[in-house]
């Protein structure tokens, strides 16, 4: 039998994480069928691309003009842009619909047995599954933080999972998100991926297919989309990221800098919230429960509904080469990649210390990064890049 002190464990955090809830709820400044307003950095009424775009995307042979009128449907790899310097995500307004949304599909990066056995000489036994919950609703009373990542990629249009955190840079006025590197970057094979937004509280009444058939778009996305004028990733999720994660899983998180296709209030003033990211969580053995919190879009989930689990984590290695990632049981399916892994720090709050990377192709379980001096550095990048703006 399972010992119960993680279920006990887990309680905890879950009631931590419904603390969270936003200050404000949907119908502000930024709500959904508000009338647009001008963006910092963004386009204008125009669709004019911001500065600095239209140069780096005629430095590598592409017209501008022509992008946002569908030229970033070609992903030739001589025009794929690849470098971490090279990250451009011009604002297409009224581009991700409700339809549109709904018709994305997941970037699961899912493992058979054999992946791992490089490293199980580090590795813990594999988990028993823990059955993913759906969060209560409304989604901003209950898991404020937690929004979709959507992107375009060569395979047609993606959907992650990420998570608001705070900006040391920005206090109280965060736009940042914490996601994972293969939900905006192919790896060593590709380059970046195109017109990636945040869609925080998703679907916020966790509503069925069907009933969202007749929703209106604020039902969808209540606090609008939010797109990322920037992306931070790992060297070593660009060198060796690959299609099941490959050895840049151990290194598989990126963070997003956003800004609202409509609107000019930031990210955490909108949804109320935004969570401390942990880059010095105790030892695995020290910690007696993580949650995962994502949108689950591939069978027997559709995507549309915000799940949890809670369980005390492991270690998985996929490398003698690269360092343990955390595993907990968890059923929850490919969509809820890059949602935010958090677990109770010592005032009693939550805070996230991991993402979710990587899972079996039998999806009873969840592999995220463990977040060291390379990810905070990631994150401090993004941070300084944008200080005071």
């Amino acid at each position: 039998m399972r010992s119960i002190r993680p279920l006990l464990a887990a309680t905890g955090l879950v009631a931590a994480l419904a603390l969270t809830a936003t200050a404000c709820g949907p119908g502000e400044d930024n709500a959904a069928g508000k009338p647009a307003a001008e963006s910092p950095g963004g386009q204008d009424a125009g669709g004019s691309l911001p500065d600095g775009l239209a140069e780096t995307l005629k430095k590598h042979g592409v017209d501008p003009e022509k992008w946002k009128n569908g030229e970033w449907k070609n992903w030739d790899k001589d025009k794929w842009l690849r470098e971490a310097k090279d990250f451009v995500n011009p604002v297409i307004e009224g581009l991700w619909k409700p339809d549109r949304m709904k018709s994305a599909k997941d970037p699961a990066k899912t493992m058979a047995a054999g992946d791992v056995s490089g490293g199980q000489g580090i590795s813990d036994p594999e988990p028993a599954p823990v059955q993913a919950e759906r969060e209560k609703t409304p989604y901003h009373d209950y898991a404020a933080p937690v929004g979709k990542v959507f992107f375009d990629s060569p395979e047609g249009s993606m959907v992650c999972s990420g998570t608001v955190v705070k900006d040391p840079a920005n206090p109280g006025k965060s736009n940042l998100v914490w996601t994972a590197g293969h939900c905006v970057h192919a790896g060593s094979k590709g380059g970046w991926y195109r017109n990636i937004v945040f869609v925080p509280a998703y679907n916020d009444k966790g509503k069925s297919a069907a009933a969202l058939e007749s929703a209106q778009p604020q039902e969808v996305a209540p606090y609008g989309a939010y797109w990322a004028d920037w992306a931070t990733t790992s060297g070593e999720w660009l060198a060796d990221g690959g299609p099941t994660g490959g050895e840049g899983a151990p290194y598989d998180y990126a963070v997003l800098h956003v800004k609202p296709e409509r609107g000019t209030k930031s990210l955490e003033e909108t949804v109320g919230n935004a969570l401390s990211v942990d880059f010095d969580a105790p030892e695995i053995s020290r910690i007696d429960a993580m949650g995962a919190w994502g949108y689950p879009a591939a069978p027997p989930y559709d995507g549309l509904i915000m799940h949890k689990c809670v369980d005390r984590p492991g270690r998985l290695s996929i490398s003698p080469s690269t360092p343990a990632m955390y595993r907990i049981g968890c059923t929850m399916t490919g969509g809820s990649s890059g949602g935010g892994w958090f677990r109770k720090g010592s005032d009693g709050k939550s805070v996230l210390v991991s993402n979710t990377s990587i899972g079996p192709v039998t999806s009873g379980w969840l592999a995220g990064p463990h977040l060291g001096p390379g990810a905070e550095d990631v994150f401090a990048t993004t941070s300084e890049k944008f200080a005071g703006r």
